[in-house]
């Protein structure tokens, strides 16, 4: 089965589901915007309309769609229009693209059930739109968090991310 994601810089977005029991991969790239085969410096300008996504393989039998949008809920700020932290563009936009009618059911219901409980002090911004054409993203973008650990962005924004998923989600996270 298939999700895909974008909740901010997808380095952070891409290395929470790499940590998830059940993901059998994880791909970085661009969705939602209309220049064909966009590259990063492209999609960065803001002009293509295009969102840092994730495209997430998984398997039902070990991770339901449900408990991904959890996980994709409580490791992003979903409540901030185009942000997120110092990441400020349309490319940052907090969305669900779905493959499939339940996958828009049950994202339209959780989000319900999160304003319902006022988990978020703001409202929630994230769209919930229909799956489009996935560009995978450069290579030097695949693994970016393991491949760069040194990276200042990765110490100082994406570890304590991941941090917060390993705690918050003990029992979804890989051993």
């Amino acid at each position: 089965m298939e999700a895909t994601f974008g909740g901010g810089c997808f380095w952070c977005t891409e290395v929470i589901f790499q940590h998830t029991k059940g993901v059998e991969q994880v791909v970085p790239g661009y969705m939602g915007g209309h220049t064909e085969n966009p590259t990063y410096e492209q999609v960065c300008l803001g002009n293509t309309d295009h969102v840092e996504v994730v495209r997430v393989v998984f398997d039902e039998a070990e991770v339901c769609f449900r408990d991904l949008l959890e996980i994709f809920f409580k490791t992003h700020d979903p409540t901030t229009l185009n942000r997120q932290g110092g990441d400020v563009g349309t490319q940052y936009r907090s969305v669900v693209f779905y493959h499939n009618d339940q996958q828009k059911q049950e994202a339209e219901e959780l989000i319900a059930l999160l304003e319902k409980e006022k988990v978020y002090e703001s409202p929630i911004v994230t769209a919930i739109e229909s799956a489009s054409k996935f560009w995978e993203a450069e290579n030097y973008h695949h693994d970016y968090f393991h491949q760069n650990p040194q990276n200042q962005f990765c110490q100082v924004v994406v570890a304590p991310k991941l941090q917060k998923f390993l705690t918050q989600f003990k029992s979804h996270a890989r051993g």
